[in-house]
């Protein structure tokens, strides 16, 4: 069998470390020997169904302990893995289950109506025997008893997940056990991990940096604590109880964590224990980073970057990030990180560019979405101009993010904005994340804010900047700040109040856009 694929992971844990706890949920626990085998039992099924080699098998459940071992057992077979978070509607599950053809799915008795609701017709899998004809873990774990084995290719894909946006319909991303197993080490290097580490599981398994937090723990034999987050209070009781070391995190749940009176969190020496944080999945704060070192006061602070088409492209090294917090670092092992301007030529320090991401940790392509794959994945060849490509494979692919950056004197990267997500006025490409940090840092009597664009003939888009306040602000009194700190081809033409602004449902601290620009449009004469 492969050294680069997930079961190897496993049976090297395993092996290794036989008696260890692998596992923590809540008052459970279950060691490295009982995670192979229960997952062995669940492999040994799944490869009876008599399914085609490459199918697609879905694990749409809460967390816990069964989810985990779900999700090493069909990473224990030739099929390929779907992760689908609790929090789709069935509407959404169901446009996954036709994009990719899902033969089987494995869920808990939460949503074994949900399924039932989009009229399923393939396999389906309990957790809980749920009183139906329906297998279950429960009648899976009582009969199948035979030794299992199975060889895997580190080529294999492994893994299609699905994020789902705010406009249009998602295409699912698919990754092999190579990039798996190569995630896994990369992170491992950079933070330091050790086999005595705890390693939180709050984030969902949906998405890479979820997942990579299982294949992290096998890699160096530590042990995972699921938990799920719901309340703060909680969620600090599990750092306490499960004496966490790593703690992963999303920019969200830290709003979350501290959302409370701060007079409700524990004192700082409870969580002495805590050494590193990480977060990825969108922009850190320096009010979030103060909040992380005030409370977590002996842990180091990650700030990282990743892409849908490769699993990271940069992390900022702790010494950096009171030093330049807005920053998301420098590339990650094995990665090279350029900057090009629509001429296809290097763009020098502090010019707004397009990230082109070389090296390791690129994945497979979007599942049947050839528009899209030519559009991300592209030859070494758009990078003629800024490297020397004589006698180099010119077959190798790069992955032209859709990410505006620019570079530092010193090599540290800026996030600016999406590609899609730049404003074009007057011959100008404008970052609506620009203007909004400026908002931020100089008007506190702001709650929130938005910048959209809308169609403008004479000068393709107008700036529209929409805020949510405790009582209206004179526009002149904004425009007056902003133009202290902003290009005059950057001051929004309209200023809009708004009591309150739509949000995305799962991120409160995101201003739904799409929403906004529709109710904006809509009422654009009356403005």
């Amino acid at each position: 069998m492969s050294i680069n694929c997930i079961r190897t992971l496993l049976e090297d844990a395993a092996s290794r470390h036989a008696d260890k706890t692998a596992l923590i949920f809540e008052d459970k626990r279950m060691s490295y020997a009982d995670l192979i085998s229960r997952v062995d039992q669940v492999a040994c099924y799944l490869s009876e169904l008599g399914l085609p080699k490459n199918s697609r098998i879905g694990v749409y459940s809460s967390k816990g302990i069964d989810q985990v071992i779900a999700i090493l057992a069909i990473l224990s077979t030739d099929y390929i893995l779907v992760p689908l978070t609790k929090l789709l509607q069935p509407e959404q599950v169901e446009y996954i289950i036709n994009d990719c053809g899902i033969r089987c799915i494995i869920t808990d008795k939460l949503k074994l109506e949900s399924i039932e609701e989009i009229e399923f017709d393939g396999h389906i899998i309990s957790y809980e025997t749920p009183g139906k004809d329906i297998a279950s873990f429960d009648e899976i774990y009582k009969y199948y008893n035979r030794p299992y084995c199975c060889d895997i290719s580190g080529h294999n894909n492994a893994v299609i997940t699905y994020s789902f946006g705010l406009s249009g319909t998602p295409k699912g991303i698919v990754i092999s056990h190579r990039n798996l197993i190569d995630s896994a080490r990369v992170v491992a290097q950079y933070l330091q991990l050790a086999e005595n580490d705890v390693i939180s599981g709050i984030l969902i398994f949906n998405l890479d940096y979820g997942l990579n937090q299982i294949f992290c723990t096998l890699y160096k034999g530590a042990t995972l604590a699921l938990h799920r987050f719901i309340l703060p209070e909680d969620f600090f009781n599990h750092l306490i109880d499960d004496q966490v070391t790593v703690l992963p995190l999303m920019p969200v749940n830290i709003s979350q964590m501290f959302d409370e009176d701060l007079q409700r969190i524990p004192s700082p020496e409870l969580f002495d224990g805590l050494k590193t944080i990480t977060s990825s999945g969108g922009n850190v704060t320096a009010k979030m980073i103060a909040d992380c070192k005030r409370t977590f006061r002996n842990a180091d602070f990650y700030s990282m970057h990743g892409l849908t088409e490769a699993f990271r492209s940069t992390y900022l090294d702790p010494s950096q990030v009171k030093i330049r917090p807005k920053s998301i670092g420098k590339p990650i092992p094995d990665v090279e990180l350029y900057v090009l301007n629509e001429n296809g030529k290097e763009c020098a320090p502090r010019e707004v560019g397009e990230l082109i991401h070389r090296g390791g940790y690129i994945y497979r392509g979007f599942w049947n979405a050839p528009e899209q794959n030519a559009l991300r994945f592209k030859s070494i060849n758009i990078l003629k101009d800024v490297i020397e490509l004589e006698g180099q494979l010119c077959d190798e692919i790069v992955v032209a993010s859709g990410d505006y950056v620019y570079k530092d004197e010193e090599g540290y990267f800026y996030f600016v904005s999406r590609k899609d997500d730049m404003i074009k006025t007057r011959g100008f490409r404008v970052s609506p994340y620009e203007i909004e940090s400026v908002v931020a840092e100089n008007l506190p009597q702001i709650e929130q804010c938005a910048v959209i664009a809308l169609e403008n003939e004479l000068i393709e888009e107008e700036i529209v900047l929409v805020y949510s306040a405790p009582s209206e602000i004179t526009e002149k009194e904004i425009l007056f700040e902003l133009k202290k700190h902003l290009a005059s081809y950057m001051i929004p033409a309209k200023v809009v109040y708004r009591k309150s602004l739509p949000l995305v449902q799962s991120d409160k601290n995101r201003v739904n856009k799409e929403l906004l620009k529709r109710d904006i449009a809509g009422n654009f004469d009356e403005l």
